[in-house]
């Protein structure tokens, strides 16, 4: 079938992010149409834990952010038709070492400050939240308002909520080329199925947004970040809620941790998050490692002996299977939410690493307000633009 057609916007990108831009924007009136090269919700979005979370983020204007994703999500599990397995139960850290309750003390302190529920837990705390954790664990801390969803089903459900809305969404649709008009402002975009227009184009590609932006000389410096998890089976109610190593936040932010020499070269950190059909989530691991999303054994060795650690009666637990996913990494951890001034009408919603899920309600917020160049955003665009990889001293780490 040829295409020949027009949108106000095209948003190019088929997952989570592409969904909710879609429907934020669909809702406040405007003209959409999304363009995904394969099925929704078939790259990250599918490859993926569904945690909405604040625990894990910098204090400050990256937690902020969180918050006001998951103040969203929980007004679109009222808003949207289609439900999509969303429980707001919190989520914890769990502590190895004295060290590491030192840094949770203070990482509690900072996100206190910056007006977040969190507390610290104590051994007792720990040994009520789940009677499978190891002994020998010192403490953690908790973060209240942490939520999970299918991210599957929020995709889908963000996305049937765009097209009650009245936006298109074309799937098996590559896009190949992408060119503005420098007369008109208007942008040529050639597909696989032929060919269409729009004034304004959102690249919410993930890990293929750096393609995308060549195509209009733009340099996103997006790199893919692969992720494995395994799926168990709960024969007995482990625990309820979504845990994780505070280790973890070490190896996401890029710290060394006393861990051997293979859980580092992973980078796998515990990672535990019951499901809804009552089986679990174990993670998880990062690797760059270009494109390259054949499963490995090892590391998936390595993150189940990484789970015995903090979980050590699962041991005979069943395996029903693996897999893993590409996280679109950026050097300082924050999203590109941002308009190219270079290109006038082009955004870049992409980049979140693994807080696709997390900020994908927050996202799709802000762009639509950015779209109709909205100034009193839902959250700040400053530290998310594009340029701050290039303006010295703008850098957020």
């Amino acid at each position: 079938m040829t295409v020949q057609t027009h949108a106000q916007i095209a948003v190019i990108g088929g997952g989570i992010i592409g969904a909710a831009i879609a429907y934020y924007a669909a809702k406040a009136g405007l003209d959409v149409v999304v363009l995904e090269k394969g099925e929704l919700a078939s790259g990250t979005s599918s490859r993926c834990d569904g945690n909405i979370l604040a625990i894990d983020k910098d204090p400050g204007f990256d937690s902020q952010m969180s918050l006001k994703s998951q103040m969203l999500v929980d007004q679109l599990s009222r808003e949207l038709d289609h439900t999509f397995e969303y429980r707001a139960p919190g989520s914890i850290l769990v502590c190895e070492s004295e060290a590491e309750m030192e840094a949770a003390h203070e990482w509690v302190r900072r996100q206190k400050e910056a007006g977040l529920p969190f507390r610290m837990l104590d051994r007792a705390d720990i040994r009520q939240e789940s009677p499978y954790f190891a002994h020998d664990l010192l403490g953690g801390l908790e973060c209240a308002t942490d939520s999970t969803v299918n991210p599957y089903m929020l995709t889908f459900a963000l996305f049937e909520g765009a097209k009650k809305h009245g936006a298109r969404i074309m799937r098996r649709t590559e896009v190949k080329s992408l060119r503005r008009d420098q007369a008109t402002g208007t942008f040529h975009i050639g597909l696989g199925t032929g060919s269409m227009t729009a004034k304004q184009v959102v690249n919410a590609a993930g890990v293929w947004a750096p393609v995308i932006g060549k195509m209009v000389g733009v340099d996103i410096p997006i790199v893919p970040r692969k992720g494995h998890l395994i799926v168990a089976s709960r024969q007995m109610p482990v625990g309820g809620r979504k845990v994780m190593e505070f280790g973890y936040l070490i190896s996401k932010f890029g710290g060394v941790r006393q861990v051997d020499e293979e859980t580092e070269k992973y980078g796998v950190a515990l990672v535990f998050e019951p499901t809804e059909s009552q089986n679990f989530l174990i993670g998880s691991s990062r690797q760059f490692v270009g494109f390259d999303t054949q499963i490995d054994l090892n590391v998936v060795r390595c993150m189940a002996r990484r789970a015995l650690r903090f979980y050590p009666k699962i041991a005979d637990f069943a395996i029903i299977r693996t897999y893993c996913g590409l996280r679109p990494w950026t050097e300082d951890h924050l999203p590109i939410i941002s308009r190219v001034e270079e290109v006038p009408g082009y955004f870049i919603a992409a980049g979140h690493e693994g807080d696709g899920i997390s900020l994908a309600a927050v996202t799709g917020k802000l762009v639509s307000e950015m779209l109709v160049d909205q100034t009193d955003t839902i959250i700040p665009t400053e530290p998310l633009r594009l340029d701050r990889f290039t303006k010295k001293g703008v850098l957020h780490l």
